[in-house]
């Protein structure tokens, strides 16, 4: 098993002025990488611009002896991220990892769902991790090494977990999970693994300020470090992480199945021979044959 190490690494970490972000720069910065602080400063809203945000963060990790660097470049368009990967590749001639923690929360139930916030939600929860990745693609693939983690939540992944209000929200983050499984795909032949991390902690987002008793950011970054480096080359996988604790899971398909012909499932010829097989087809796992 290789250790999780970022010595001669440059790592961007999208989202990182404050909260997860921040935790999951300090973790990479630590252990050895050039992490490249990006923030817009955007407010609780998910709008506006403050360069001071990225910069005092980067100052703070610089306090720390990280070699840290802040960009503050907006990430709305793929031109953006474009722009941004450039710049980013200028500081060292490298970019072998990219983190993207950028988000906000909105509440909006479906009676008040409005397309400018939907489409806001998906620009930085979907877009841009995936204008990102695009341009950092080429120089990881000529390198044969990238890793790239995206953020998914378990209120879009769990039913049992969704609040009322967040389906912008749930869209983007489910959004992420297909990106990740395709560029997983896409990637492993060429040294890129991609995979998604699902978080909780008490931050900014929870409208909670100053520190928490539990559910740490900090508590949540040893397994992103894992997944933005060396040690992790394996990818499609989203990894659960609260209060210290991590569990990686993905849907896999049933043995046997043979996709899409036999499903190894319930056969039912009319809408009335589903009703009356619902509760095998809903609850039972696939026959055996």
């Amino acid at each position: 098993m290789n250790e999780p190490d970022f010595k001669g690494r440059t790592v961007l970490v999208a989202g990182a002025g404050r909260g997860l972000g921040f935790a999951y720069a300090r973790a990479v910065g630590r252990l050895g990488a050039t992490v490249l602080v990006h923030d817009v400063g955007a407010d609780s809203e998910g709008r506006g611009l403050d360069r001071a945000v990225a910069e005092t963060a980067s100052a703070e990790l610089c306090s720390e002896r990280i070699d840290a660097h802040p960009f503050s470049n907006a990430i709305n368009t793929q031109d953006d991220c474009r722009e941004l990967v450039r710049d980013c590749l200028g500081v060292r001639g490298r970019l072998d990892a990219m983190i993207h923690n950028a988000g906000w929360v909105a509440y909006e139930q479906v009676d008040d769902l409005q397309e400018p916030s939907f489409d806001h939600m998906m620009t930085i929860t979907a877009k841009a991790p995936l204008w990102l990745a695009q341009a950092a693609w080429p120089s990881m693939r000529e390198a044969g090494y990238g890793r790239i983690v995206l953020t998914t939540s378990c209120r879009a992944l769990y039913p049992q977990y969704v609040q009322k209000g967040l389906a912008s929200y749930a869209a983007a983050k489910m959004a992420a999970v297909g990106i990740v499984n395709v560029l997983a795909n896409e990637g492993s032949e060429h040294g890129i693994f991609v995979n998604a991390v699902s978080p909780v902690a008490k931050t900014r987002m929870w409208g909670v300020e100053g520190e928490p008793e539990d559910l740490k950011p900090e508590a949540v970054a040893p397994g992103v470090a894992f997944l933005a480096s060396n040690a992790c080359t394996t990818g499609g996988w989203v990894l659960r992480a609260a209060n210290g604790q991590f569990h990686a899971t993905r849907a896999l398909e049933a043995e046997g199945v043979d996709y899409p012909r036999d499903l190894r499932a319930i056969t039912a010829d009319s809408p009335t021979a589903v009703a009356a097989a619902w509760d095998r087809i809903a609850f039972a796992a696939p026959e055996a044959r």
